[in-house]
């Protein structure tokens, strides 16, 4: 719809908030909100997560389970680190210095071999229900713990898949809200500067009054949702903190550590500015580990350098004991290497996954697989994992919340922390 607060063509400050809002709070769904009383007996933690997501089926012998020298690891060799004992693939140089503050857990193990499937599990921790969808880490922790900036949104995603599951069926204003670009920032989010700011505040009360005949007209929890909202994007629009957005304030040498190309490195450091600024969960997705033709090496090795920078970061600022980290994927990828590709078909069975940071037990290997096959020692199930983080970042995992349906829910299922994390 055309609009004379912005110019033909181009998204102004309204059209911003609306698609915002409509990503973050699926207007038309039964929006609601949490109660007043559970917001204020939240439990004050600064804990903050990091989700590095690799879509796709990140292959777990040719990165942190390599087996070099057998027909299942094929041509990928090991190198060792900066602590002794663990090796990780030759694609992992950067990382191979960061090995003290990260854990390697190889014997994870999933019970969804397709990509959507897999892609939900390790989202929420629940196997995919036609009846409902549930939350992401980051919605439950915006449900138990909040915000931490209270003039930035709390839950952030970047270029997420098509499929995210945002808040599920807990209130939408839990749910991440959507950065397609890192290097692009929160766009449309300045007022333009043919706009003053006298104008500006009079188109807002111009549009309130407009709204607020259809507000009372249609009194739904939707419609409320969708009002809070849109305020609290004015209000972010107007702070200081939207700095936060622009990694065009890093220095160049900052940016090239990240990998300056790489749009997952772009990610990483945008992650990094967010989680300073008081942002308590940021997820990053890297497609492309769906690899039945090919070898990941450039995959790996842009992972490699973005991760080695970011945890080099993070300590170097006094944020890794407070902030938690961690490389997931779907599944891995089968230990039967295609010869005449190198490429791997989809794996369940054994896979690996990086955490560090936020007072979890680092510099170790946790599990084993029989050279890529099966998991041979302390099997991690996704639940597990979820419950892991949930509990390193303080969030009460057992606690019981009921779903519109009546259906109780909580952080990680029946899942477990992982001994030897925490």
């Amino acid at each position: 719809m055309n609009n004379p607060f912005y110019k033909a063509g181009e998204l102004g400050r309204r059209s911003f908030m609306s698609r915002i809002a409509k990503s973050a709070l699926g207007v038309g769904v039964g929006a609601h909100f949490i109660n007043p009383a559970l917001a204020a007996a939240l439990p004050n933690t600064d804990k903050k997560l990091i989700f590095l997501y690799m879509a796709g089926g990140m292959s777990h012998l040719d990165t942190f389970d390599p087996h070099p020298g057998t027909k299942e690891g094929g041509p990928v060799k090991a190198i060792g680190t900066n602590v002794d004992g663990i090796q990780i693939s030759e694609f992992f140089p950067h990382t191979a210095k960061q090995m003290d503050k990260l854990t390697v857990i190889r014997s994870m193990y999933s019970t969804q071999g397709a990509h959507q499937q897999g892609n939900y599990l390790m989202h929420t921790g629940y196997d995919p229900r036609g009846s409902i969808v549930h939350p992401t880490l980051g919605s439950w922790s915006m449900l138990h713990q909040g915000k931490i900036n209270p003039a930035l949104p709390g839950n952030i995603v970047i270029a997420p898949g098509s499929d995210y599951p945002y808040a599920g069926f807990l209130p939408p204003e839990l749910g991440a809200v959507p950065i397609g670009d890192a290097g692009k920032g929160l766009q449309y989010s300045k007022r333009p500067g043919w706009v003053n700011e006298q104008q500006y505040h009079d188109q807002l009360e111009l549009a309130n009054v407009f709204d607020s005949r259809f507000r009372e007209k249609y009194s739904q929890r939707s419609i409320t949702a969708y009002q809070k909202f849109y305020d609290e994007a004015v209000t972010l629009m107007e702070s200081e903190d939207l700095a936060a957005f622009d990694i065009h304030q890093e220095t160049a040498a900052t940016k090239v550590k990240y990998g300056e190309k790489s749009k997952f490195g772009q990610g990483c450091l945008l992650a990094r500015r967010l989680i300073e600024s008081g942002v308590r969960c940021v997820e990053v997705t890297k497609g492309g580990w769906d690899t039945h033709a090919e070898m990941p090496e450039e995959k790996a090795r842009d992972l490699d350098r973005a991760l080695a920078a970011l945890m080099q970061d993070l300590s170097d600022r006094g944020l890794l004991e407070s902030t938690i980290v961690v490389v997931a994927t779907e599944f891995g990828r089968n230990p039967e290497l295609k010869p005449e590709s190198l490429g791997r078909d989809h794996w369940a069975k054994a896979f690996s996954t990086v955490i560090g940071g936020g007072g979890i037990k680092t510099g170790q290997i946790i599990g084993a697989t029989d050279r890529g096959h099966e998991v041979a020692a302390d099997k991690v199930t996704i639940p597990d994992l979820h419950a892991t983080i949930g509990t390193a970042m303080g969030m009460p995992i057992k606690k019981v919340v009921m779903s519109d349906s009546g259906r109780p829910f909580n952080v990680g299922y029946k899942g477990a922390p992982v001994p030897g994390l925490i």
